[in-house]
């Protein structure tokens, strides 16, 4: 079969990231890179086979032999460059969080559905061995019906006002950067959120330094989330339920083994080993995709992502928290 042409837009660490995962995805090769710097787009290139590179994103998104497009740029851009890639034809793969707010990721769906081309919010984590071996067990009722989970992601993060994750004009903040993950994966796990209560500590240059969301979701189970560039917090997440409880160890978006404790006390751990950097599973299910002629993931719906976005714009109304993108 022919392999998947990717496209990456943006040269940052995120980018390198995937195209270092592209070398790992079975039938999809990077054919091009495109940044707003020729001499950017041509050192990037020369580390991952020397895709052809273009000086601009513009001629990336018009350009031929690319069939599907990676979004790798900062938080504000990301529906601008998204929708220039969907007018070029192109399918898209966009970088968490898929847009700054709902009306952003409205006009995003919109247009993708309108022209019937493939459009995924690059939520790695749903796609991972860990989350698909938990969700196992959980059917399996080995635990007993879901009703709590407890999901934590932080880090110390530079204090440099400057930094874009103090940035507010960058997108910067806890929420956008890190509660997305146990956000997204509470919201695989426990089902729609129906409410959402979360209370915040500010930093000076006007966003969240660190957050924490209560979630209710569909039929009353509860999720208890937090996010931090604070605090080096545990990162792990944990589903309870009246049997027992099974938890993501290491760290919850790149874990390498569940712990399943029973009520009893006794405990078992279940290998889920990933391939390459992580970002290698959700390559090959957009590739996929592509392939068969898919207009989204049955993993990261649109409605989904839409619903998510909902949620956080909630949060940031509860919390304070407004960007650029909301005037």
């Amino acid at each position: 079969m022919e392999p998947v042409r990717w496209g990456i837009l943006g040269t940052g660490n995120i980018a390198h990231a995937f195209a270092t995962a592209l070398m790992d995805t079975p039938g999809a090769i990077l054919a091009a890179v495109g940044s707003r710097s020729g001499n950017s787009a041509e050192q990037f290139g020369r580390q991952f086979g020397s895709p052809v590179s273009y000086g601009s994103y513009q001629q990336l998104c018009d350009a031929p032999g690319v069939d599907i497009i990676y979004i790798a740029t900062p938080h504000p851009v990301h529906a601008a460059n998204a929708t220039m890639a969907l007018e070029g034809g192109k399918a898209v793969l966009c970088e968490k969080p898929f847009a700054m707010n709902l009306r952003e990721a409205e006009k995003m769906v919109a247009l993708a559905r309108q022209n019937k081309l493939f459009l995924m919010e690059a939520m790695w984590t749903r796609y991972m061995p860990a989350l698909a071996q938990l969700r196992r067990i959980v059917a399996l009722g080995e635990i007993g019906a879901p009703r709590q989970l407890h999901a934590d992601f932080g880090f110390y993060a530079p204090v440099d006002p400057a930094h874009r994750v103090n940035h507010r004009e960058l997108g910067g903040g806890a929420l956008l950067d890190l509660g997305i993950y146990p956000l997204s994966i509470a919201a695989a796990i426990m089902g729609p959120v129906t409410k959402v209560s979360a209370l915040a500590e500010m930093s000076e240059t006007g966003v969240d330094a660190q957050t924490g969301f209560n979630l209710l979701h569909v039929g009353g189970a509860m999720s208890v989330c937090s996010c931090s560039l604070l605090a080096k917090t545990s990162n792990q997440l944990t589903v309870s339920g009246a049997l027992g409880q099974v938890r993501m160890d290491a760290s919850f978006h790149r874990s390498p083994s569940l712990t399943v404790t029973s009520a009893s006390g006794s405990t078992r751990v279940v290998p889920t080993p990933y391939l390459g950097n992580g970002y290698v599973h959700e390559a090959i299910e957009a590739t996929r995709c592509v392939r068969e002629g898919l207009l989204e993931s049955a993993g990261m719906p649109l409605d989904e992502t839409l619903a998510l976005m909902r949620v956080l714009d909630t949060i940031r109304v509860q919390i304070g928290l407004r960007y650029p993108a909301d005037d």
